[in-house]
């Protein structure tokens, strides 16, 4: 019998799922034929077959003019369907890859600071070693979405600060990256001798990030002193959040990295270990074929994350 019910699942095809996806997504079987350029009676067939297969009824038809709805069996399938999507594209991307050889591209996920300090002079060497290798960066302010383009194949390698989410994702780490405090130039702490504690700092006015991870743990680990932190203004552009310190607007509690140094209204306080510091890695898919010009790249950036902590240390 399990033998039997295993043949039936062999019959389930991938237009199946993607026509379960479309009706999910659209609401309704002609607007989901409209999408995939099927006829509605054509869709209605698919998901049929799919709920013949899987012995579930996914979809349920109310009938007139009220909406469909995916079933609980349909939205389980659908998580599934989706990492079956994902699976294939990241194959087709290594077949690409395979068949490249030392050319082609290498997409590259990243976010603003690492593009900002590590990637030029990254790139300016690794574009000496792999003249052929056509280097694309994807970026974003949350890390969470690089990684799922690096789960769908849709990206090689991604930088992303610890602890990496679940998934099929093998990382390693690059550097440390100490968290200050940026206050104005003329502003009575840029003056003190001593470090303003978090109680102080919990206090003043300041100046967040929107989407980035870290940010939450930070302002976590400020309200552990027992108050809400006061954020008067938040952006994920690491130039406007420095631009708003250097007017007096507030001050700015951000991983060194993303600091402009060469901005001179702007003092620049080391809190030591009062804030954990985030951990930056680079990671890739664990199952994918890993090219060699993707491993190089790997090397490469731990070399230089190497050197430039040591020389951020020094500092």
């Amino acid at each position: 019998m399990l033998i039997m019910q295993t043949d039936d699942w062999l019959g389930l095809e991938l237009r199946h799922l993607i026509a379960l996806k479309a009706v999910a997504e659209e609401g309704s079987f002609g607007r989901a034929a409209k999408r995939l350029g099927y006829t509605q009676s054509a869709i209605s067939q698919q998901i049929a077959v799919l709920e013949r297969i899987v012995g579930q009824r996914l979809v349920e038809r109310p009938g007139g003019p009220r909406p469909i709805s995916i079933t609980e069996a349909g939205e389980l399938l659908l998580t599934h369907a989706e990492g079956i999507t994902a699976r294939l594209r990241a194959a087709q991307a290594d077949l690409n890859a395979l068949g490249a050889g030392d050319a082609g591209p290498l997409r590259i996920g990243t976010y603003q600071s690492v593009g900002a300090r590590i990637l030029p002079t990254l790139l300016r060497s690794f574009g000496a070693e792999w003249p052929k290798i056509d280097v694309t960066l994807v970026e974003s302010a949350d890390d969470a979405v690089l990684l799922r383009l690096v789960e769908s194949g849709d990206v090689d390698l991604s930088f992303l600060v610890y602890p990496v989410r679940p998934g099929p994702f093998e990382a390693v780490e690059l550097m440390r990256d100490p968290y200050v405090l940026l206050v104005a130039k003329g502003s009575p702490l840029a003056k003190r001798d001593r470090v303003p504690t978090l109680r102080e700092i919990v206090d003043l006015p300041l100046i967040g990030y929107r989407s980035c991870r870290t940010t939450q743990q930070v302002e976590e680990r400020l309200r552990a002193s027992g108050r809400e932190p006061h954020v008067v203004f938040r952006s994920d552009d690491n130039y406007t959040v420095q631009g708003m310190v250097a007017e007096g607007i507030g001050v700015a509690l951000v991983p060194l990295l993303t600091v402009d140094p060469s901005d001179d209204r702007i003092v620049v306080i080391h809190l030591g270990d009062r804030v954990p510091a985030r951990l930056i890695g680079i990671a890739w898919h664990r199952d994918r074929l890993r090219t060699s010009a993707a491993s190089a790249f790997v090397d490469a950036v731990q070399a230089l994350c190497q050197e430039y902590e040591w020389a951020s240390l020094a500092a």
